[in-house]
């Protein structure tokens, strides 16, 4: 592939496994509301559509089912709560992560992250995590009316870096990192581990599969 300009990064499976902490809530939230507690590799599989959707999968146990709505109002203030306290409390970069960052910068490449993760928890996590001052810009799950799979904050990003869409670069561990990447007229790399559904991401055609952001400078040539 040829060296972007740019290169926009998810953030919940791609840069950072989050899910002990969102599972931990939502096991809490369950329990406070006297459902079952679904654990970490169920929640393994909800992840990547936004806070709303994950709370919804934690009640139904289910990717797609709706919630009372009654139960769903009593839930999403548990858990908003909840995970306000554990944001990065058990949460960790993947291994590889840094050097891949690294590398990136070192070539001069304008870094931002997108994600469907509420402002008010992404940036705790970065900065937590010490990597936010790596990014330009953070496009966040409320920064936008639209949210990924659609293209306009991968177009946001790129507008305030001022590069094209041929210059651009979208890394991500989705079906909806990809389908955002297409819809936006980007290159795209997917990450092999991370939260797809159960599902095994080159379905999804990327240009570029790698199992570590560490393998970066074998897939981006000079």
């Amino acid at each position: 592939m040829k060296q972007p300009r740019m290169a926009l990064i998810d953030l919940d499976g791609t840069l950072v496994d989050s899910v002990p902490d969102l599972a931990f809530c939502a096991d809490e939230m369950n329990k406070t509301l006297g459902l079952p507690v679904r654990g970490e590799q169920r929640a393994r599989n909800w992840v990547g559509n936004g806070v709303e959707r994950f709370v919804k999968r934690a009640l139904t146990d289910s990717l797609h089912d709706e919630p009372e709505p009654v139960l769903l109002e009593q839930a999403l203030p548990i858990f908003m709560g909840l995970y306000a306290e554990n944001t990065s409390a058990r949460s960790r970069l993947y291994p590889g992560v840094r050097e891949g960052l690294d590398y990136l910068q070192s070539k001069g490449i304008a870094l931002g992250c997108v994600t469907n993760k509420a402002a008010r928890f992404t940036e705790p996590l970065l900065r937590e995590l010490g990597i936010y001052d790596c990014f330009g810009i953070v496009v966040s799950g409320d920064t936008l009316p639209q949210k990924k799979p659609d293209p306009a904050p991968l177009r946001h990003a790129a507008d305030f870096f001022k590069v094209p869409e041929e210059a651009s670069l979208m890394i991500g561990d989705s079906m909806h990192d990809v389908e955002a990447a297409r819809n936006a007229g980007f290159s795209v790399i997917a990450v092999t581990y991370g939260y797809n559904h159960g599902h095994d991401i080159r379905e999804a055609n990327p240009d570029a599969v790698v199992d570590s952001l560490a393998e970066l400078p074998q897939v981006l040539e000079d």
